[in-house]
């Protein structure tokens, strides 16, 4: 099958203009401040002259966006000592307060949408369209459930023998926050929101690829009156500055979105100080195609696999199909294919726009190559798009589709986090072989089933290792539900309560019905 055709990239102004002034990149016109912000300041780098910055590129054209201050263990410690110092003040404020001003941040980003939308996309390359419509929305919305929530948390007191149990949620203590690169601002607000709310401060290390949105928030968090080093930002690399501040004493909880390599390390580092941690790390999801299923439906499901160039962690990578409809099935998935637009991401037009990144392009590359020499067969992509990468300078691959896996290659197994997936089938009835099939991989983060008789998909979604399973539907998330991984897909889960279970000490106050005072 010929490739999807692409739409020509055109000549759309420049993304970005690192040298507006000394500290200052014009980003999609919107001016965004390259330093950190520690303390309620702006703070360069010189500790680490002359390497005090990084340049960031934009993955729609390759063309440099800004020059980042590139934090090091100096500017670490000063994050956690701002959020230490600030951390008694802001665990005393009442909720009330801490939800009213949470609700301002929320008005803020409201506010600034299409400025954020605009910077994100140049920063990450995902569909503007898809930050205007969907992403930019669910950050404010983060905020605003969590201040919401905070107000409503509540768990019924119980008697023990006469005695009366009190649950309640203390702040923890300053929280190290560390986000992906695929969905940075909504990812971050993601962990941020319940953090604050609790009454926890903040130190956040966006990741160094798309580190832009995050500094615009932390403009917005100061015009809503945050106080200083409740919210703090520290941009640069892992190694660099990551590393210090999950090692931190000081720090008392870790959320990690990302590798599971990188979660080992600060698992380590964490260790030593008993530092609690949440992960949501890698994800290998299937998608299974019920032979029953509404097959029109379960091709569009298979398309949306491609959202954001594959580069989410919930996508269902790998289609399960039960053999009698697997023809009919691929016609469906192919013919949508065919219909992709790839492309300039801030063309409204365009379904999939770049990778991330050029070392992540070779990387997907790298996993595809591998498997085509080791027997797989691309039905459709497998290379790098290089006559639009060429033409506008951006990072493209293919959709692609690799059928003859076997389910212990390297392809069926790790992740890749590209726009790839794979096709497997299993024989007409056998729902023990679809369980295996789908459950034969270290990871357990999401599921996806497709199915006509509900009381079988129900049968078979109960036996699936996955955090969330989406029958008949992907991509559907409430807050207040838990969220998280299963395997190596993570520990612990947020949403909900449960965010402030993990963001917060919880303490159970048991008071005795005698020994009072006639006093009170």
């Amino acid at each position: 099958m010929a490739p999807p055709a692409a739409k020509p990239p055109g000549n759309p102004p420049p993304a970005g203009n690192p040298t507006a002034t000394p500290h200052t990149a014009t980003v999609a016109n919107v001016p965004v401040d390259t330093r950190h912000w520690i303390a309620g300041a702006r703070v360069t780098s010189a500790t680490h002259a002359p390497t005090a910055t990084f340049t960031d590129h934009s993955p729609i054209d390759g063309a440099p966006l800004a020059e980042i201050a590139r934090g090091t263990a100096a500017e670490a410690r000063a994050a956690v000592a701002a959020a230490d110092a600030a951390f008694p003040g802001w665990a005393a404020t009442p909720p009330a307060e801490r939800a009213a001003l949470l609700h301002a941040v929320a008005d803020g980003v409201d506010a600034r949408a299409e400025e954020l939308a605009a910077v994100e996309t140049a920063d990450n390359g995902a569909l503007l369209r898809s930050h205007r419509h969907g992403v930019l929305p669910r950050v404010a919305h983060n905020f605003r459930y969590f201040a919401d929530r905070l107000l409503a948390l509540s768990r019924p007191d119980f008697e023990t023998r006469g005695h009366t149990n009190h649950v309640t949620w203390d702040p923890a203590g300053p929280a190290v926050l560390i986000t992906p690169w695929n969905a940075p601002l909504m990812l971050a607000s993601w962990k941020i929101a319940p953090a604050l709310a609790s009454g926890s401060t903040v130190v956040l290390k966006p990741a160094e690829w798309t580190p832009l949105t995050a500094s615009l928030l932390a403009d917005i968090t100061h015009e809503a009156g945050l106080p200083p080093g409740v919210f703090n930002v520290v941009q640069g690399y892992g190694d660099e500055v990551g590393a210090p501040l999950t090692a931190h004493p000081a720090v008392r909880r870790i959320s990690f979105t990302g590798s599971v390599p990188t979660a080992h390390r600060i698992a380590t580092a964490a260790a030593a100080h008993l530092t609690p941690c949440s992960f949501e790390l890698g994800g290998k999801s299937p998608l299974l195609v019920l032979a029953d299923a509404d097959l029109d439906l379960a091709a569009d499901l298979a398309v949306e696999q491609y959202d954001n160039a594959g580069q989410v962690c919930l996508a269902a990578t790998r289609i399960l199909v039960e053999e009698s409809v697997r023809d009919a099935f691929l016609g469906r998935f192919l013919d949508r294919v065919a219909k992709l637009t790839r492309g300039d991401p801030r063309d409204e037009a365009t379904d999939i726009g770049p990778s991330i990144h050029p070392r992540h392009v070779e990387r997907v590359d790298g996993f595809v190559r591998r498997a085509l020499a080791a027997g797989a067969e691309a039905l459709v992509g497998g290379a790098p798009d290089t006559r639009l990468s060429d033409a506008s300078g951006g990072n493209y691959y293919f959709p692609t589709l690799l059928t003859d896996v076997d389910q212990d290659s390297e392809i069926v197994q790790e992740e890749v986090f590209g726009p790839v997936l794979t096709l497997q089938t299993f024989p007409d009835g056998d729902e023990d072989e679809a369980v295996r099939l789908a459950n034969g991989t270290r990871f357990g983060l999401a599921a996806t089933l497709a199915a006509g008789d509900r009381e079988r998909a129900a049968r078979i979604a109960a036996r699936l290792v996955a955090g969330t399973v989406w029958v008949n539907c992907f991509y559907v998330r409430d807050l207040s539900a838990p969220f998280g991984g299963s395997r190596r897909s993570g520990i612990g889960r947020e949403g909900g309560d449960w965010s402030f279970d993990f963001y917060c000490d919880l303490k159970n106050t048991v008071t005795a019905p005698k020994g009072w005072s006639d006093h009170g």
